[in-house]
């Protein structure tokens, strides 16, 4: 192989190797939500727990608030439970209530009622808390997609066209 073809192909390589590091990490938004099976009274129980002694801040979903809704002591407890969480570590142990929560990438805000989010990041040690990004159930946030093209075409590109560059 000759000198002038080796270089290029080597950087490309690199570019290749580089490029798919980065894209490697997944951005997670999860929410802390009461359990679909999990009884009334237990999550009564949880929810007067979080919002008194365990400083969750529970005004959205006392009367007047955007999440007030006596009617739905799932949903109740569930902002209760995500703030609790967001607050206290985003930890399974700060998502558990006797068992009676559990982690969801699915956004439970409703209405007027928005949830804020965790945000993770794996590969890394990143985590922070969000407010939901879009707005409704039917929105997407776009800002963090890749595009279009794959991620190894830029310096495939590169490494195609660079010995010709080179020899000029």
């Amino acid at each position: 192989m000759s000198p002038n073809l080796f270089l290029p192909l080597f950087l490309s390589l690199c570019l290749v190797f580089v490029s798919t590091a980065q894209r490697g990490t997944v951005v997670t938004e999860l929410w802390c939500v009461a359990k679909n099976n999990a009884e009334d009274a237990a999550l009564q129980g949880a929810l007067d727990w979080a919002c008194g002694q365990g400083g969750a801040d529970c005004g959205p979903i006392q009367q007047g608030g955007p999440c007030y809704d006596p009617t739905d002591i799932q949903n109740t407890a569930s902002y209760a439970f995500n703030n609790y969480y967001l607050k206290n570590g985003m930890t399974d142990d700060a998502c558990s209530f006797s068992n009676n929560a559990a982690l969801t990438s699915l956004n439970p805000s409703y209405g007027n009622c928005k949830f804020p989010s965790s945000k993770t990041v794996s590969n890394a040690s990143i985590s922070e808390a969000s407010g939901t990004l879009g707005v409704g159930t039917d929105s997407a946030d776009l800002s963090g997609s890749d595009g279009v093209a794959p991620p190894w075409l830029s310096p495939l590109i590169v490494a195609l066209f660079l010995p010709f560059v080179l020899e000029l």
